[in-house]
C-alpha cells in the first residue's frame, strides 16, 4: 500500500531510538526517547498561496530531517510506523 500526502505534508519514517547509552548501558523500551530524526518517504505537491499558485516544497524524498518530539501524527501502515508532518513542523534537514 502506498501513502501519498496532500498539500504541504510529508511522510517520515522515524529512525529507531537508541537501545544503549554512550556508556554501554542497555535501556528498556519504557526509557527510550521518542525519535527526533527520520527519513522522508514521500512529499505532497506543496501548499497553494492566496492566488492559487503552488508553493514548492523545500524538502524532498530521502532527506533526513529533524522534527519536534510531539510533532505530526503517528500512523501505522503494513506493520511499519510513520509520521505525517506539515512542512512547517520540520525543524531542519541533516546534511551528510
Amino acid at each position: 500500500m502506498k501513502l501519498i500526502p496532500l498539500e504541504d505534508r510529508v511522510v517520515v519514517k522515524p529512525q529507531e531510538a537508541e537501545s544503549k547509552t554512550a556508556g554501554g548501558i542497555v535501556l528498556p523500551d519504557t526509557a527510550k526517547e521518542k525519535p527526533l530524526l527520520g527519513k522522508i518517504i514521500a512529499t505532497g505537491p506543496g501548499k497553494l498561496d492566496d492566488n492559487g499558485k503552488r508553493i514548492a516544497m523545500s524538502v524532498k524524498k530521502n532527506d533526513t530531517v529533524l522534527f519536534g518530539k510531539y510533532s505530526g501524527s503517528d500512523v501505522e501502515l503494513d506493520g511499519e510506523e510513520y509520521k505525517i508532518l506539515r512542512e512547517s513542523e520540520i525543524l531542519g534537514v541533516i546534511e551528510k
